[in-house]
């Protein structure tokens, strides 16, 4: 059996590479785009055994013609602007890499499918913030699509862009992400944030924590188990739209104990500061997603609970101040 050959945007990232050592684990020939120069915060070295591309997302044409020179059986875009808050900052950039490039990656896919009359399977990585404050809850794939933030602006494009595509017989499946998370989770997230400073506190290297709104709710996932539904939609009969999340929803506080508690450390109420600079009015107040589709369809279904997740981050943050990293 002729191994498969994937191409991966945003390998190195928190999903990316999680989604490369998935690849390469099965045997698959694994080409990855990545941008020039050192490595950003939260990125994460590529083994030895994938093909790497320097290009960039912003390059639509460039774009294009990568998937032509690799000609990929699947391609799994997860690159783009990842923060919701740097998208504020960022708006067109955001559009652009978070947006327009699938469009270039979906295009690029059909043609490929056209010329070489193989089958080309597209997962694009989108995001609970398409859906905005939407007053259905949970989420499901028919929630009307009503983002309230340019990150998720530019996310609901390219959902769109994915059933445009997939009407004209590309098989390309949108994965509606909810909140997963891991320790390879940059500090620039809430949650990183959140474990590492608590581990911090527990070893005396800091005093107090300062956070924003601390009753938001989300749906957290192990972004190991999140990696492994969007190869299953690849792999899939069928394409189609997927929401993946745990069906249940944890405030912003109970993450804040979870991760104190982890840590070992008493009355986190006396060592957590909020602080307005820190909240986003914008923020939806409940974001929670209903996976019975995933599993129904995919035969997907979460394996890491919540406390555990908190923990597994937390025990690692502990790893890392023990060893003079942080």
């Amino acid at each position: 059996m002729t191994p498969v050959r994937a191409l991966v945007t945003g390998a190195t990232g928190q999903d990316g590479s999680y989604l490369v050592e998935l690849l390469l684990a099965e045997g698959a020939e694994v080409h990855a785009l990545v941008r020039s120069g050192s490595p950003g915060s939260g990125e994460h070295p590529l083994p030895d055994a994938v093909h790497q591309h320097v290009g960039d997302l912003t390059d639509g044409r460039a774009l294009e013609s990568l998937v032509a020179e690799v000609a990929p059986g699947e391609i799994y875009n997860l690159g783009g602007i990842s923060s919701v808050a740097l998208s504020w900052q960022e708006p067109g950039l955001t559009a652009q890499v978070s947006g327009v490039a699938p469009g270039h990656v979906l295009k690029a896919a059909h043609d490929l499918q056209e010329r070489s009359g193989t089958a080309v399977r597209v997962v694009q990585a989108s995001s609970a913030e398409i859906f905005g404050a939407a007053e259905q809850v949970p989420q499901t794939e028919d929630t009307p699509v009503a983002p309230v933030t340019p990150y998720g602006a530019a996310k609901a494009y390219a959902h769109h862009l994915v059933g445009v595509w997939r009407a004209r017989g590309l098989h390309a499946s949108s994965c509606i992400l909810y909140n997963h998370e891991s320790p390879r989770r940059p500090e620039a997230f809430v949650t990183r944030k959140i474990t590492a400073g608590a581990a911090r506190i527990a070893r005396g290297l800091q005093d107090e924590l300062s956070l924003g709104n601390l009753d938001a709710r989300r749906d957290w996932g192990w972004a190991p188990d999140y990696v492994r539904a969007m190869q299953l939609a690849a792999r899939s009969d069928a394409p189609g739209t997927y929401v993946i999340a745990t069906g249940v929803a944890h405030s912003v506080r109970d993450f804040v104990a979870a991760a104190f508690e982890a840590a070992g450390v008493d009355g986190w109420e006396e060592r957590v500061v909020l602080d307005a600079r820190f909240a986003r009015p914008s923020d939806a107040p409940v974001q929670v997603g209903d996976p019975r589709r995933a599993g129904d369809a995919l035969g997907w279904a979460p394996t890491v609970g919540f406390e555990e997740i908190v923990a597994r981050m937390v025990r690692h943050d502990l790893d890392v101040v023990d060893a003079g990293r942080a």
